[in-house]
């Protein structure tokens, strides 16, 4: 017998979608995925619906009882209330929050993936503990998101934390003007800190074509091309996230996405930022995640409880 209810997340990327059901202590009550209807806005904001309704039906609550968040690969616009930046372009222009709304006959709360990340880790993951917390994703992109007391900073424009759209900070000569980024500006942090940004360089540098896991498993084993491209990568890392200490100071920097498991970068990257933090002692730790893969869906649960800001309306 549930004594409170529990708190619903949705986790909607690009080919699954995912749903999860958590007790206000951060139990896992239910789970499950779907594939994401790709192309299809339509099918995707059904889909979100049917996951909320078996999942209430499944642990025997009254339907539109629950709190529900949503993650997405964008965010709304605050001047129109559409979405922006999602990879998943059929979501982009889409009234989604209201939508959304509609459907589940509820409010609901809808951020980016990666503040949702964030929220996860700073709730009962790596940051737990932390008034300030700075959440990475390096992926196929790279995002950011900030708590502040457990609450997820969004700003006034909404893309508080999306570090990923700066410049790479105190560049080399041959890191000028740097590759060109999707959002039409050239040497952003994300084309040197993503899987394809790493993939990019090293191919560049006369290394073998592969995934990132592979160039870490050839500089494991002491190959020299592999060795310098991942020293040029932790290189770039800490000055990108020594610019954030520099401005956020915050307690924790917690790392997701594929490349947070590259478990040199946790050893080498907080010996090398301490180069360009204005500081005289560094005292923030730079943390692999607790949930993986679980954190999205997890923070979007968080998310929808009320933890940080304010559910979408009608």
């Amino acid at each position: 017998m549930l004594t409170a209810l529990p708190r619903l997340g949705v986790d909607l990327g690009g080919t699954k979608t995912e749903i999860v059901a958590l007790t206000p202590q951060g139990s896992e009550l239910y789970r499950q995925r779907a594939a994401t209807p790709r192309g299809d806005y339509t099918a995707t904001v059904a889909l979100v619906g049917a996951l909320v309704d078996a999942a209430e039906h499944a642990l025997g609550l009254p339907s539109g009882c629950c709190s529900v968040g949503v993650g997405t690969p964008g965010a709304p616009s605050r001047a129109t209330g559409l979405m922006r930046n999602c990879n998943s372009t059929w979501l982009n222009g889409q009234s989604l929050p209201r939508d959304l709304v509609l459907r589940l006959r509820r409010p609901v709360a809808v951020a980016n993936d990666a503040n949702c990340f964030a929220l996860s880790e700073a709730r009962d993951g790596a940051g737990a503990g932390g008034q300030v917390v700075f959440g990475v994703i390096l992926g196929t992109g790279v995002g950011g998101g900030i708590v502040v007391q457990l609450r997820v900073l969004e700003g006034a424009n909404g893309i508080a934390g999306e570090w990923g759209h700066n410049p790479l900070p105190w560049p080399d000569d041959d890191e000028r003007p740097g590759p060109s980024c999707y959002c039409g500006r050239s040497g952003c942090v994300e084309v040197f800190l993503s899987g394809p940004g790493l993939a990019r360089d090293h191919a560049a540098a006369g290394g073998a074509p592969g995934e990132p896991a592979s160039i870490v498993a050839a500089a494991a084993a002491g190959d020299p091309i592999a060795q310098a491209t991942m020293q040029r990568y932790e290189s770039r890392l800490a000055r990108g996230l020594a610019h954030v200490m520099n401005v956020l100071d915050p307690d924790i920097i917690v790392l997701g996405g594929g490349l947070s498991n590259i478990e040199r970068l946790y050893r080498h990257v907080p010996l090398l930022w301490r180069r360009w933090i204005f500081s005289d002692r560094v005292d923030t730790p730079l943390a692999r995640n607790r949930h993986g893969d679980s954190s999205g869906v997890r923070g979007a649960a968080w998310l929808g409880a009320g933890v940080e800001g304010v559910a979408a309306g009608g």
